[in-house]
């Protein structure tokens, strides 16, 4: 046995002696001065593994995620939406001890540019949208335009059979494809001039014959007899009377390209209706 061995157990026959004589409290604070650290360490590494654990067995995938873009610009008023998530499971027949129900009314983003809030709205909206999370997105008109000209949408046509769609034959949304091909240019001028130019066109989007090439990327949603409308929610379109194109605004909902189901659309469509429950 070396030297350096020999020293060590003498010091911990000693401490074993000194520890045999102690109260109970000199016991704790000895306890607590040479193994503080090590005590603490202990604690936040099973602090962390029982919250991974409890994560672990409370995440539910999400089966049906909505953003309501711009839905009330006069404050937050997310009770409605909140109620809606259990109902709709309900409604839809998801089942809530495997899946969750999402409806954000969170969101503002502007038509066009923004501040850094707004940039990073749209870096959240662009990277869910990517991966699939989100499975309708309602807007008015001007915001649901934006992202229609981006080819951000399904064409329901394609999705949904004629029988499916009939509902919504005389509230059906549509963009003019031709538009997606349009020069937008390279500098910051020309890009708002292009932009200005966009809004200053008079289109009517319910109706595909006054364009090119109709593409029917979304169903306008009435503001009367809509949850919507009851909840207060994109009141101030109608209450300020927005226009575009030259035409009032209205609320739109469209299902982007990534989604895998956009049969829970029309089930949430039909879910707003006031009567439906």
């Amino acid at each position: 046995m070396s030297a350096q061995n020999s020293v060590i157990e003498e010091i911990r026959e000693q401490q074993k002696k000194a520890f045999a004589t102690m109260t109970p409290k000199e016991k704790l604070a000895y306890f607590w001065d040479y193994y503080k650290v090590h005590t603490i360490v202990a604690i936040i590494v099973v602090v962390f593994a029982i919250g991974l654990v409890n994560s672990y067995r409370s995440y539910k995938p999400t089966a049906f995620y909505a953003v309501l873009l711009n839905a009330d610009t006069y404050g937050d008023n997310a009770a409605a939406a909140n109620a809606w998530n259990e109902d709709f499971m309900e409604y839809a027949g998801i089942d809530p001890d495997t899946c969750q129900v999402n409806i954000d009314t969170s969101i503002a983003i502007s038509a066009g540019g923004g501040d850094q809030y707004e940039i990073a709205n749209r870096q959240k909206m662009a990277a869910m949208m990517h991966a699939g999370d989100i499975h309708a997105i309602v807007a008015d008109t001007e915001t649901f335009e934006s992202y229609a000209r981006l080819e951000y949408f399904y064409d329901l046509t394609d999705v949904f059979t004629e029988e499916e769609l009939t509902p919504y034959a005389d509230l059906l949304y549509y963009t003019d494809g031709a538009a997606f091909d349009e020069e937008t240019g390279d500098t910051l001028e020309e890009m708002e001039a292009a932009q200005e130019a966009v809004y200053n066109k008079v289109i009517d989007h319910s109706d595909p014959s006054c364009m090119e090439k109709p593409v029917a990327v979304g169903i306008r949603i009435p503001q009367a007899g809509n949850r919507l409308g009851e909840s207060g929610y994109y009141d101030y379109i109608f209450e300020n009377d927005y226009t575009f194109q030259g035409y009032p605004s209205e609320i739109v909902i469209g299902i982007p390209l990534s989604v895998e189901n956009p049969e829970l659309v029309l089930q949430f469509l039909a879910y707003l209706e006031v009567g439906n429950a």
